[in-house]
């Protein structure tokens, strides 16, 4: 590891300006990592902020937001995922979207190996791998409990017919778990079917297929977002779009860190090249977000203003 990465890592606050403390969420998977880590560099270093990262999940994140009004910022939101809750908190005019973070969104679908449909081209459709359990493994991969597309997931198990089709649903107990099921079948090409999204190291390191789930219908997705839905019904998922929001008292308080983080979008293939670099060098999220800063300077600089990009310039000469 290159040894000016540690020298950024433990660099003091360097900016000195107006801005004040700061809270952040960091969401549980490497991506929305990476994202908290390079905002929150970026707001320390150049912005002059005193921030404190919350470890968080979508679910929890847009409770907090309901009940407390905090944390100031919540990023990588998938905003499909957030449910009813989080649209009232836009009307109620208590939060505001800033942009979004990927570009042009994620992508979350349900999976299988490229292996497995090129044996067999049935398992490209939902219909096809529910009439061969036994070609997929008899088993769906699930979300951990807290994710967002846990809810939907449990919404769209009993409404395709999953379990009745001879599935055994399994619950996994992190992202960790999840990622390395998925590529611990592939690497010995086994069968594997369950939940994943992009960007991700794993889907840019392994052949998948997204399998066709059918048509993509607006009012049963949204309705699978509710846990307590009591009549779930089949849908694809829409493409994602990934959110930085804030609370408006945020907004008011910090106009020019809501103005940086509205143009802070990471496309999707670059955020992928980062999550496999530091997958590649067994780096931290810290680590990854100082590679991206000095490997993608065209990327970020123009997020900016003036003075905090001449901050953040000096730093990383």
């Amino acid at each position: 590891m290159c040894t000016a990465l540690f020298g950024l890592l433990a660099a003091p606050a360097f900016a000195q300006g107006s801005c004040g403390e700061v809270s952040i969420t960091e969401m549980n998977w490497a991506s929305a990592s990476v994202v908290t880590n390079v905002a929150t560099f970026i707001m320390e270093q150049g912005y002059g902020c005193d921030v404190s990262v919350v470890p968080s999940d979508t679910t929890p994140a847009v409770t907090s937001l309901a009940e407390n009004n905090e944390p100031d910022i919540v990023t990588e939101l998938w905003l499909n995922s957030t449910g009813e809750v989080y649209t009232r908190l836009e009307e109620e005019g208590r939060v505001q979207r800033l942009g979004a973070v990927l570009e042009p969104g994620g992508v979350e679908g349900w999976w299988v190996p490229s292996y497995l449909v090129d044996a067999h081209p049935e398992l490209a459709t939902i219909e096809g791998v529910l009439g061969n359990p036994d070609l997929v493994g008899g088993m769906f991969h699930n979300c951990p409990e807290g994710w967002g597309c846990r809810i939907a997931n449990d919404n769209l198990i009993p409404a395709f017919g999953v379990e009745e089709a001879g599935f055994e649903v399994f619950n996994h107990g992190s992202g960790e778990t999840l990622a390395t099921s998925m590529a611990s079948a592939y690497e010995n090409e086994e069968p594997w079917f369950g939940y994943y999204w992009a960007p991700t190291a794993l889907l840019g390191t392994y052949d998948m297929v997204r399998i066709d789930l059918g048509d993509y219908n607006e009012e049963a997705h949204l309705a699978n977002q509710n846990p307590d839905n009591p009549n779930p019904q089949p849908s694809d998922f829409p493409a994602a779009p990934v959110l930085t929001t804030v609370t408006t008292d945020f907004a008011e308080r910090e106009p020019e860190v809501a103005e940086f983080l509205s143009n802070m979008t990471f496309e999707v293939d670059t955020m992928s090249q980062i999550v496999a670099w530091i997958d590649e060098n067994n780096a931290s999220s810290e680590e990854g977000a100082v590679y991206f800063l000095t490997n993608f300077p065209d990327a970020w600089s123009g997020w900016l203003n003036d003075e905090a990009r001449e901050n953040l310039s000096a730093l990383l000469q």
